[in-house]
């Protein structure tokens, strides 16, 4: 296990390599019209920053993708819980969340335009439709998975269902939504950007397509790079929320699970 610090300057050390690899190959071994250059992705980047005309694209976006998130998560954690509890009702909506489940998010996304318009709600619900099954599934595996023997020593020694709620099955299910949630972030990004391809009139998806439209992969490039940096602010935001609250598990089993993503 290497240090942290040790552990960044690898990791930047790399994308640093992968730059400058791709900045050599620019003009000499491929067209710079259909890669661009991490100096020209920069320079475009450092002009709409200066300019200010990339904060109202990204406000938008991100608008979109925190509110959907935060009510599939809600949404997700609070069935997944519901149901878990409660199995003759969960056997009875299966094949229903299953089928709804199986309906692919891009299909649905004209459809939302239609009922609620071009502007940032079709995209909420997209993203909300996106995130709740993820963590709806995790959390439901995570409550399911709890050691029943456990459970059931806490009941003899006169623990009340509230007390083993919240001293065992939330606690031993908070890895599963961690995970959930960290697999459903980057998801919740691309049905936000997704749904600002099909009709919008600000985003970062529609800046994506805008520039992709003229031909200007730089500013596509851009708009992409700009996306990527979200997903690793926030997914490093779940990482240290989840080392937070399983501050109580042992630190070098907690490490091992915060680093895999």
């Amino acid at each position: 296990m290497i240090g942290r610090g040790r552990l960044f300057l690898y990791r930047l050390l790399f994308g640093l390599l992968l730059l400058t690899l791709w900045e050599l190959s620019s003009g000499r071994l491929i067209d710079p019209f259909w890669v661009s250059s991490p100096s020209r992705v920069f320079g475009y980047l450092w002009e709409v920053i200066a300019d200010g005309s990339i904060f109202g694209h990204l406000a938008i976006t991100l608008y979109e993708t925190f509110t959907g998130f935060f009510i599939g998560a809600v949404a997700g954690i609070g069935l997944g819980f519901l149901l878990a509890k409660r199995e003759v009702t969960a056997q009875i909506l299966d094949p229903y969340i299953v089928a709804f489940n199986g309906i692919p998010r891009i299909a649905l996304a004209p459809l939302f335009i239609i009922w609620f318009g071009i502007g940032p709600t079709s995209k909420v619900i997209l993203v909300v439709m996106v995130v709740f099954f993820l963590t709806f599934f995790s959390t439901y595996a995570g409550v399911k998975g709890v050691d029943i023997e456990l459970k059931n020593i806490l009941r003899i020694m006169g623990a009340s269902e509230k007390q083993i709620l919240f001293k065992v099955t939330i606690p031993a299910t908070v890895p599963w939504i961690a995970t959930g949630l960290k697999i459903s972030l980057p998801y919740a990004i691309v049905g936000a950007v997704v749904g600002e391809f099909i009709a919008s009139s600000k985003g970062l998806g529609y800046l994506i397509n805008y520039n992709t439209s003229l031909f200007s992969t730089t500013g596509a490039l851009g708009g992409i790079l700009i996306l990527a940096l979200v997903v690793v602010v926030c997914n490093e935001v779940i990482n240290r929320a989840e080392a937070h609250l399983l501050r109580w598990r042992p630190r070098d089993e907690t490490k091992k699970a915060s680093d895999l993503y």
